[in-house]
């Protein structure tokens, strides 16, 4: 993370941020807002009810050509086995078969090229790493100036329709070019918060038109990265550089649905020998008793007070008004309902092992 504002950089959305009283923190090299005047409460239970409107310009955007194919060279997922039209989400592995990045890749109809998402902190070692895999084989074009919204929540397809008609049709995971608006997008039914709704791939210099567009809708607020973190906690969701890191494998990271399962008997992806082995740690959903919430970094105890694990993200759950945290512990006790205790400044409080999501995903299927 960068600290000093003069180098941070800014999403083309910067001035509207301020415009909407934006607070803007550094996150990932970029100034941006963790929160709007309602704050982070109202922001997230406002997704969960109707629509939020996130800023992820600066994930890392990009197009593969050439032999596609050739990226399953540093991921598990099927990607040859991708629908013309659709979205999956992958695991970026090094060569020790490690989490280097997760990310989501799209085959568009008609189109040879795919698109690819990755994450903010990570996207230039990320495409640098892929491109040096892939070379001879497919060329990665990166799309750092394009802009990209989410507009998530139970209303979010019907403000969406509003501006691009028939976008609504749309199933999860789907993807499309279309208009929104009027100004060119690439549009693919997802995000992650646990609730419908979109992605907005658009170009840097209409992203305040439709963000204004999608905003005018009464349903529509915007939010920041406050609420972004709580939504996916609660739809038990990673973040990288927390919960997943080139420290856990796929199996550890409780993440073996994202391997296609052609991928999965051939055994063709780095470090498969080690995945589709015993693991001794496995990610798990974690319920405190109470109202006391762990944080990343609290220690995860058996009834003996034995260390089995640490927390990698914690906090308090909006929709459940309650706290909620997954983390990693010895495998023994990674079944649901086992009894545990979280180390919170230095005293146990009770906890238990529960299964994710926390709060039920609502995705058009």
């Amino acid at each position: 993370m960068t600290s000093s504002a003069d180098t941070l950089r800014r999403t083309p959305l910067y001035a509207l941020h301020l415009e909407l009283g934006g607070k803007m923190v550094p996150f990932a090299g970029y100034e941006m807002p963790v929160q709007y005047p309602a704050g982070i409460l109202k922001e997230h239970l406002h997704t969960r009810e109707k629509a939020g409107l996130f800023d992820v310009s600066h994930m890392g955007q990009g197009f593969l050509a050439g032999d596609t194919a050739a990226l399953e060279r540093v991921t598990p997922a099927d990607v040859t086995g991708l629908k013309d039209g659709m979205q999956r989400y992958g695991l970026l592995l090094n060569d020790g078969g490690t989490i280097k990045d997760d990310f989501m890749f799209s085959r568009l109809a008609g189109e040879a090229d795919l698109y690819l998402v990755v994450n903010a902190g990570t996207k230039e070692g990320d495409f640098a790493f892929i491109s040096e895999k892939l070379k001879g084989a497919a060329s990665l074009t990166p799309r750092f100036d394009r802009a990209l919204l989410a507009l998530q929540g139970p209303a979010a397809a019907a403000a969406l329709e509003k501006l691009s008609p028939g976008i609504s049709e749309m199933t999860f995971m789907q993807v499309r070019r279309a208009s929104v608006a009027g100004a060119p997008a690439i549009i693919s039914r997802t995000g992650y918060t646990g609730e419908d709704g979109f992605e907005i791939s658009l170009e840097g210099a209409d992203a305040e038109k439709v963000a204004r567009a999608l905003l005018a809708d009464p349903d529509v607020m915007p939010i920041g990265l406050g609420a972004r973190d709580s939504l996916r906690l609660e739809a038990g969701l990673c973040l990288y550089g927390h919960d997943i890191d080139e420290s856990r494998n796929p199996a550890q990271a409780s993440l073996m649905w994202s391997i296609g399962k052609r991928r999965k008997e051939a055994g063709d992806f780095p470090g498969a020998a080690t995945t589709m082995g015993a693991q001794t740690i496995k990610r798990v959903g974690i319920l405190p008793d109470g109202r006391a919430p762990a944080r990343e970094g609290a220690e995860i105890a058996d009834k003996s007070g034995r260390i089995i694990g640490k927390v990698t993200s914690g906090g308090f759950g909006p929709s459940l008004n309650a706290p909620v945290a997954m983390g990693y512990v010895e495998t023994a006790f990674a079944t649901t309902g086992t009894e545990i205790d979280l180390m919170v400044r230095g005293k146990p409080l009770p906890a238990r092992i529960a299964p994710m999501p926390f709060v039920p995903n609502r995705y058009r299927r």
